[in-house]
């Protein structure tokens, strides 16, 4: 079984997360024998946060909490109150991640959190761009290893700009290998394009007799 951490922290992004959550939470698109998900929210306190868009989320765990092993995920979204030092735990548990050779999927202001830890020191990674990094990260020291482009994958670090969503889902996705390939590719066509073709591609792929499978909402 994979399980998903998803940390929650006050104005998170709600786009950043949609993508990817729905489909690892809802398996609607997954292959016959791909493993079991479970999906957990995870913060430094059980209070509630709300997020950018205004939707009030109750963490379903707190940060010792997590089981951190080869078959867990750790999914960062951006936000803007990365800076408040009470995330500094999720970043020392994300090292942790990594070590082990866990997944780690960071997006937008979490990237420079991570970036800020020496996380991205010696490790291909993007941003908000060129610059962005130094202008939001003291310290950062892994201009060599940046690419600008929507998301980078390397091995089990995952990361990505804030517009980088669709691209960071399939890349996540892929990684944890929960979908065929021709299934993950149709589906980032149609989402990408919105061509429906590539709907039609996409239901053509998937596997009989899952009772998760769509019509899409």
């Amino acid at each position: 079984m994979l399980t998903i951490y998803v940390y929650v922290l006050d104005t998170l992004a709600d786009w950043e997360l949609g993508y990817v959550t729905a489909e690892l939470h809802s398996g609607r698109f997954f292959k016959k024998d791909a493993q079991p998900v479970f999906l957990k929210t995870v913060s430094c306190s059980k209070d509630p946060i709300h997020t950018m868009g205004g939707l009030t989320i109750v963490p379903d765990c707190l940060i010792d909490d997590i089981a951190v092993s080869k078959t867990s995920v750790l999914l960062l979204p951006g936000a803007n109150t990365w800076n408040d030092p009470k995330h500094g735990a999720i970043i020392k548990k994300a090292s942790e991640f990594l070590s082990l050779g866990a997944t780690v999927g960071a997006i937008c202001g979490a990237t420079a959190t991570l970036a800020s830890s020496g996380l991205l020191d010696q490790r291909s990674h993007t941003s908000n761009g060129p610059g962005f990094l130094e202008m939001f990260a003291p310290g950062y020291k892994g201009q060599g290893f940046y690419m600008d482009k929507p998301s980078v994958a390397d091995n089990n670090l995952i990361t990505a700009s804030c517009t980088g969503a669709l691209l960071w889902a399939k890349q996540i996705i892929e990684y944890l290998g929960v979908f065929q390939s021709n299934t993950l590719e149709s589906w980032y066509d149609y989402f990408s394009t919105g061509e429906p073709k590539h709907f039609f591609a996409l239901m053509q792929t998937l596997p009989s007799g899952n009772e998760n499978n769509p019509p899409l909402s």
